[in-house]
């Protein structure tokens, strides 16, 4: 489904990963581990069209179709879903703007209340503050919404960057469980972590 090739990624002269490999099967649960800059997130940046393309060697291929040089929306368009580092809502929209800014590329209104339902159903405490502003959330309930506004646009391949990142010990649990359900419904998913043992723990391999 993906594969990265001998990628390379470079910020000037700063070289962020180098000769990185990586295949990843319909279905699978990977984790990307490693310590703060060990070039985690840039290469879920990489894969999802955000490094310049100047900045990047190597091949990176989904559904034996070379993405490396496509803009970040047509990548988008494919069903690579990135949920960024620190969750990035937009913190003066509602709880139900951000979850519909999900679903920008889709067209079948149908369809995306569905998805919204789904939604509810995984984080029922989004539910009584759908008219909330996202500022207004703590740091696990941004969290959700941030998994959730990934989920309204139908993702076929979910990329989640260190979501327990801030999170209680109680916190990064529950947030574990939802996780593992969405996996266990047959999505394809990338977890960059920090957190060893958390995502050893929820992914086929690591």
């Amino acid at each position: 489904m993906l594969e990265l090739r001998n990628v390379w990624i470079k910020y000037g002269k700063t070289v962020a990963v180098r000769k990185l490999n990586l295949t990843v099967n319909k279905g699978d649960f990977v984790t990307i581990l490693g310590a703060n800059g060990a070039g985690k997130s840039s290469t879920l940046n990489a894969i999802s069209g955000l490094v310049k393309f100047k900045d990047l060697r190597g091949e990176i291929d989904y559904k034996g179709e070379k993405i490396s040089g496509l803009k970040p929306g047509a990548i988008a368009a494919r069903g690579l879903i990135q949920i960024p580092e620190g969750r990035k809502l937009f913190p003066l929209m509602t709880v139900r703007e951000n979850l519909e800014m999900g679903a920008y590329l889709r067209k079948d209104r149908k369809q995306i209340a569905a998805s919204m339902e789904k939604v509810m159903e995984l984080f029922p405490l989004l539910r009584e503050k759908l008219s909330a502003k996202a500022r207004e959330l703590s740091g696990g309930q941004q969290q959700m919404v941030a998994i959730g506004r990934g989920l309204m646009a139908e993702p076929e391949l979910l990329m989640l960057d260190e979501p327990s990142f801030g999170l209680s010990p109680l916190l990064r649990q529950q947030l574990a469980e939802k996780i593992k359900e969405v996996s266990s419904e047959g999505e394809t998913i990338i977890l960059v972590e920090q957190n060893a043992r958390l995502g050893l723990m929820l992914a086929k391999y690591g």
